[in-house]
């Protein structure tokens, strides 16, 4: 690991405090070695000497750091740049919006080009991850297993049926770090995949795809236990036919990430999500591209021109290419659409995504022992302070 950011001890004192078990007034969060080493009240604290003390108004609330598991791009940067100074700009900025970890997003694109992605993002979280940025978790394989009838955003010319051959030979040139995989099991070769993928722990997502309620099911039972962006690029709900979104929301084993953006979702949809799945049940994604945080104008998706304006993208048909939201404003947007509490969005945003990686043992919330991953909002849930593993990584200046 290059340790390139100071990483001394640090007392957090004051904040309301989102633990794992608990919410703590007036609390205080010990951190050393880049790991959370005591949670606690204020008025139980032992001591302070050996640490730097950080005062945190009262009104701050400390939660664990989001985890982005569906993330393309920020800030000029994406994945499919192939380059290390693409993910150095994409783990810089993603604590300004409070996530800590996430997983770095291909699209569907010629195979040489994908294999040079996942070849620069395993031999960066092998060698490059620095304390004090987003930490980079692994690889989701978004395409090119996909449906071209849902293409979406996804280049259809790259489009190819799951190949067991080809995942073996990517798995290898990533160093085991493809942590997920988007498919759509209807087509040839894909329930195999599925099995394949979870007998190999790792995540079989269903996504751009045509499948019928009954393929969903058959892929359940193979091991699929995720969905990709939940409504989107899909078989939609029908009467007669529940599709792939009617047996995300009725399957408990399916996980589903949605982009609560209010544009790729309606906000009746989000409260219908929620209210069908529940907290337990819904991982809060980005599916963000490299115009994240610039401008409106012209950018780059996978070869593809995609057209920034008002917080929309879109290629030239008009269809969504990606969005440009940040998951601190997914957290304040789902509040907002559902009503659902501080809690329960912890639960979206931080403890599932790390449960679903099988992480929830060093990361997903605030306990002793795990990562000191922290972000501390403020009273309106803006996001004021980012730690990633113990090291300050953002601080927002107030003017």
């Amino acid at each position: 690991m290059n340790v390139t950011a100071k990483d001394d001890p640090v007392l957090l004192i004051g904040p309301q405090i989102y633990s794992e078990h608990e919410m703590i007034e007036n609390g205080y969060i010990k951190i050393k070695n880049q790991q959370i080493e005591e949670v606690g009240s204020i008025a139980n604290l032992p001591n302070k000497e050996g640490y730097r003390i950080v005062k945190l108004p009262s009104e701050y609330k400390a939660i664990p750091g989001f985890i982005d598991v569906h993330i393309h791009g920020v800030n000029g940067a994406d994945t499919m740049d192939a380059t290390k100074e693409a993910l150095d700009t994409i783990v810089s900025a993603l604590p300004k919006e409070g996530t800590t970890a996430f997983l770095a997003t291909t699209i569907t694109q010629e195979n040489n080009q994908i294999e040079s992605a996942i070849v620069n993002a395993a031999n960066y979280i092998s060698s490059e991850q620095a304390l004090g940025k987003s930490e980079i978790l692994g690889i989701h394989l978004e395409g090119p297993f996909v449906n071209a009838k849902r293409a979406g955003a996804q280049p259809s010319q790259y489009i190819i049926d799951p190949d067991l051959e080809v995942f073996k030979k990517w798995q290898r040139l990533a160093n085991g770090w493809i942590k997920l995989v988007t498919l759509a099991p209807e087509r040839p070769g894909g329930m195999e995949m599925i099995k394949y993928l979870t007998d190999h722990d790792v995540i079989a997502s269903i996504g751009h795809t045509d499948a019928s309620y009954s393929e969903v099911i058959a892929a359940v039972a193979m091991g699929a236990n995720h969905v990709t962006h939940l409504f989107n690029q899909m078989r939609g709900l029908h009467h007669r036919e529940p599709g792939v979104a009617g047996a995300a929301l009725l399957e408990e084993k399916l996980m589903a990430e949605l982009i609560v953006d209010g544009i790729h979702v309606r906000p009746e949809m989000v409260r219908l999500a929620y209210k069908l799945k529940g907290k337990a049940g819904l991982i809060l994604i980005t599916d963000s591209m490299r115009a994240k945080c610039l401008k409106n104008g012209q950018y780059d998706l996978g070869g593809q021109d995609v057209t920034v304006k008002d917080g929309k993208a879109v290629l030239k048909d008009g269809t969504l290419a990606g969005s440009i939201l940040k998951l601190g404003h997914a957290v304040k947007n789902i509040i907002d659409f559902t009503g659902c509490s501080l809690e329960d969005v912890i639960e979206m945003a931080s403890v599932n995504p790390a449960k679903q990686l099988d992480i929830f043992h060093r990361k997903g919330s605030i306990a002793a022992g795990k990562d000191a991953d922290i972000v501390l909002l403020n009273e309106n849930l803006d996001v004021k302070m980012t730690y990633c593993r113990g090291v300050e990584a953002f601080v927002k200046e107030d003017n």
